[in-house]
């Protein structure tokens, strides 16, 4: 097969001032923010089913990509060459790593002994391509959600055959992450959820889910894998109400089953927004909470009500939300993977580049912002100073449990003075962040 990219040169950066579209304007990965290369902050993926497995279709149009891989030869062969494209293009990106699901990367089987054997025979191509491009995995899952069998979930299916049946294909993808020397594992519960009450048992389902993501990690540590598990939530869509709901729903799903110190989550703009929150909240949240592990790229449109998977294109919000991951203390070993895809009417070979070419170039500016937030300084002190009362003595005293509730009150009837608010002055926190922007 001709190459499918052979027209496109490998993306440099050439700086603002550069007016070639296929060139990195802001990402320079060797520009040191905060002591660290830019490259090692930001930790690009790129993913394997938006860009290459994607035909362009939606529920109102057939496919409008029309791709060597797609068509032309035996689903083996057809993977191989979706191999040898997808290994080409994040090559000439310049991501250091990439994502993907099992039936990415290798097709469904007749029988699952065959999906099993295909799929292992593709990773280990895989692992070829990434000895030979210095590639790295930065997280695989496996794909639980597509196929008609698990249309009523996988985990939290009322059959227990079909349980088994994703518990084969999740072990066959953790051992191919582990094999690939991938740095995490995502499970995404698409169709964890619910269509209608009438028909589920909440309870039940999730008991299923919480044993199933028990066994899931026992096999982690039972292969030696290294990575972190991670959940990635999302309210609804394709399911009318996911259990991996946001953030909090999920650390209250960990703490009920024991895995709060197991298991992170793997946070998306677009699924946060779909949960009625920003981005920014949802990393806060999961910095917070000791749970927060790796970043999904992209946005939704707020005109239309479901996942678009766009490509990020607004530096405040995104400086917001890598301001909250620097100041958890940044991702370890998560990253931030490109879940996005070009338009259904962008049918070139180029349009892939220039999304992510765009996508990357904002978070390098959104970084540069969030490291004139931190050494700035104001935007800490003035959370520091609201909350400095908490630091005095007494208020350490309450919240490590060393005063009543009767002692606090008779203290307020004994004083007998009140207390005056104090202004939140959210607007000057708000202009100041717009000042650093500029």
């Amino acid at each position: 097969m001709t190459s499918y990219f052979q027209h496109i040169a490998p993306i440099r950066y050439e700086g603002a001032a550069s007016e070639n579209e296929l060139a990195f304007k802001h990402y320079d990965k060797d520009r040191l923010v905060l002591g660290k290369r830019m490259e090692d902050h930001l930790r690009f993926a790129a993913c394997y089913w938006h860009n290459f497995v994607w035909t362009g279709m939606d529920p109102f149009g057939g496919a409008t990509f029309e791709r060597p891989w797609f068509q032309g030869g035996s689903p083996m062969e057809l993977a191989r060459a979706k191999a040898d494209a997808a290994f080409e293009f994040f090559q000439k990106l310049g991501v250091p790593y990439y994502c993907f699901h099992d039936r990415d990367v290798a097709p469904e089987g007749a029988t699952p002994r065959e999906s099993h054997e295909n799929f292992q025979r593709i990773v280990d191509l895989l692992g070829e391509k990434q000895q030979a491009t210095g590639l790295k995995l930065l997280w695989g899952t496996a794909n639980l959600f597509s196929h008609r069998r698990f249309m009523s979930g996988a985990a939290s299916n009322p059959d227990p055959e079909l349980f088994k049946m994703a518990a084969l294909q999740v072990r066959d993808a953790m051992d191919a992450t582990l094999k690939l020397g991938g740095e995490n594992y995502v499970l995404w519960g698409g169709r964890e959820g619910y269509e209608t009450l009438l028909n589920t048992r909440i309870g039940q389902e999730l008991d299923q889910l919480g044993r199933f993501l028990n066994m899931a990690v026992e096999y982690k540590h039972k292969i030696g894998f290294k990575g972190a598990i991670l959940i990635e939530p999302k309210p609804r869509e394709p399911s009318k109400h996911q259990y991996d709901f946001d953030t909090a729903t999920v650390y209250g799903f960990l703490v009920r089953y024991g895995l709060e110190k197991e298991v992170k989550v793997n946070i998306e703009a677009n699924h946060a927004t779909l949960s009625g929150h920003s981005f920014e909240h949802e990393i806060a949240t999961a910095g917070a909470l000791g749970i927060l592990g790796s970043l999904d790229m992209n946005r939704g449109d707020p005109q239309l009500g479901w996942d678009t998977d766009q490509f990020p294109h607004n530096v405040p919000e995104t400086a917001l939300a890598l301001y909250h991951v620097l100041q958890a203390g940044g991702l370890g070993s998560g990253g931030l993977n490109f879940d996005a895809k070009v338009r259904r009417q962008s049918i070139d070979a180029a349009d892939l580049f220039h999304g992510h070419i765009g996508g990357m170039d904002v978070c390098a500016q959104a970084l540069l912002v969030a490291e004139k937030m931190i050494t700035d300084g104001r935007l800490k002190a003035a959370v520091d100073a609201r909350y400095a009362g908490w630091d005095s003595a007494q208020g350490q005293d309450i919240l490590q449990g060393r005063c009543t509730l009767d002692q606090l009150a008779d203290e307020v009837l004994a004083r007998n003075t009140d207390v005056a608010p104090v202004s939140g002055r959210q607007e000057v926190l708000e202009n100041l962040v717009n000042r650093l922007c500029g």
